[in-house]
């Protein structure tokens, strides 16, 4: 197989539920309000804006398991239902509002990352969850930076450095849940 051959996308954890479009939408629907229970496990930072929370952890799963298109509109929904006043984002505003922003489309990537196998070894998903990271970080430490009015090195040591031990953990946790979700399901490629 050519390294440049693509892969037709497999199914993700979330196809193996019966039904198609109710089932979807309460997909969608549950990822949000776990992305939302997620943020209520909150912990301050000193000196951060940003506080560590769960729902880093739960908007990664929530593409994983969903897959690019049910994952990145969850976080979507995530997204857009805080804006309109459904209290499940931390209480830090508008300066995380850029990790939330990364959240839809990190939530799409993993999602597109898992459809492809992704998730099916604790390596795979160890990447596939670094890169989901990597794409919020790129989005929320820009946004951190104009939100706060911090410089860039102001952004990196309070939006980024204080976070990465923890999602080395989450995504330490990760890559022992997904294959082994996998494995329970008896289906590693299908």
């Amino acid at each position: 197989m050519s390294v440049l051959t693509v892969s037709p996308p497999r199914r993700v954890l979330a196809d193996l539920v019966p039904g198609a479009l109710v089932r979807d939408i309460a997909l969608v629907l549950g990822g949000a309000a776990l992305t939302g229970l997620a943020a209520q496990i909150a912990v301050p930072i000193p000196g951060s804006p940003v506080p560590v929370t769960a729902q880093t952890f739960a908007a990664l799963l929530v593409g994983a398991t969903l897959g690019w298109q049910r994952g990145g509109l969850s976080m979507l929904v995530y997204l857009l239902a805080g804006l309109a006043g459904v209290p499940w984002h931390t209480s830090a505003g508008s300066a995380t509002i850029g990790y939330i922003v990364g959240f839809v489309l990190a939530g799409a990537l993993v999602g597109a990352l898992a459809q492809r196998g992704g998730d099916r070894t604790p390596l795979r998903t160890a990447g596939t969850m670094l890169l989901g990271n990597a794409v919020i970080y790129a989005v929320g430490v820009p946004w951190l930076m104009i939100a706060a009015d911090f410089t860039a090195t102001e952004a990196l040591v309070k939006g980024l450095l204080p976070f990465l031990v923890g999602d080395l953990i989450k995504t330490a946790l990760a890559a022992g849940v997904l294959p082994a979700a996998w494995a329970l399901v008896g289906k590693r490629d299908s």
